[in-house]
């Protein structure tokens, strides 16, 4: 039977598949319009079934705030090359999922694949895009964060984002966004030494006992200069003791407290796809 192009286009901007992928759908369907979503459908199961083994590690991390600014939420979705990663439709793809996640305030990564877009599950979605870019896609990371103010930053090229919120409301976007490029140029892994995790503690004075050990030190003196070693790296390491990267003779701890004495971090996400 003969596939009008109208029927082409539609099909198109149902699946996302490309043009002849759709009139082959259309034309194994007998023109049948539903049966051809289908196949194209049953065509990203069977490339996402051929590619499970692949590893999809360029894509896009993507972050976001709702107007009010006391939420945001950042995703990231992986893709195999950087080609398709820097494809419009594929970042459209990625804000469309997130767009979702924000709006039903999705709590986690499991809770943003059950969303239902379009009558299908992101999940499914994700499937279906497989079969229509013919690589892997993967949702490997969601996170949600609420404070009385919050900032997204995504660095040029999608392949670093922050979220950071704060303890106060209505902070001053170019503050917020300093502090946002701070934790994405500096990579804090804690807000402050009080929140750096026990293991990672015990792990720096491990490394910096060894160091000591190497260069000779006496086993007796390793405790006391390894406790040095970690001094420095609470001041390096964590988001309030590092020296703020706009003005290297203040702490963001400082300079936080030069715009409001009050004024603090309460969360930060980071999410680097070279890390």
């Amino acid at each position: 039977m003969e596939i009008s192009a109208a029927d082409v286009m539609r099909l198109r901007k149902a699946t996302g598949a490309g043009m002849m992928d759709c009139k082959s759908a259309l034309a194994e369907a007998d023109g049948d319009f539903s049966r051809a979503t289908d196949i194209i459908r049953e065509k990203g199961k069977l490339v996402a079934s051929k590619r499970a083994d692949r590893s999809a590690t360029e894509g896009v991390v993507l972050a976001k705030v709702i107007e009010s600014k006391k939420a945001g939420a950042l995703l990231v979705l992986n893709c195999e090359t950087d080609f398709v990663a820097k494809n419009e439709a594929f970042v459209a793809f990625a804000y469309k999922i997130l767009d979702s996640a924000i709006a039903n305030n999705a709590a986690d990564l499991e809770a943003v694949k059950a969303l239902v877009i379009d009558g299908r599950t992101v999940e499914n979605l994700i499937i279906e895009q497989t079969g229509v870019i013919g690589e892997k896609l993967d949702l490997p990371y969601f996170a949600k964060l609420d404070a009385e103010t919050v900032v997204a930053y995504i660095h040029p090229g999608n392949k670093l984002s922050t979220l950071v919120g704060f303890n106060k409301a209505d902070v001053e976007y170019q503050v917020t966004r300093d502090i946002a490029m701070q934790v994405a140029a500096m990579n804090p892994v804690a807000i402050d030494k009080d929140d750096v995790p026990a293991e990672t503690v015990a792990k720096e004075l491990e490394i910096a006992k060894e160091k000591f050990r190497q260069e000779g030190k006496p086993e007796a003196m390793l405790d006391k200069i390894s406790q040095g070693a970690l001094v420095k790296f609470f001041k390096d390491s964590t988001l309030l003791n590092q020296d703020f990267i706009k003005e290297n003779k203040q702490t963001v701890k400082d300079f936080l407290k030069s715009v409001d004495k009050d004024l603090s971090v309460t969360a930060f996400y980071r999410y680097n796809l070279a890390d």
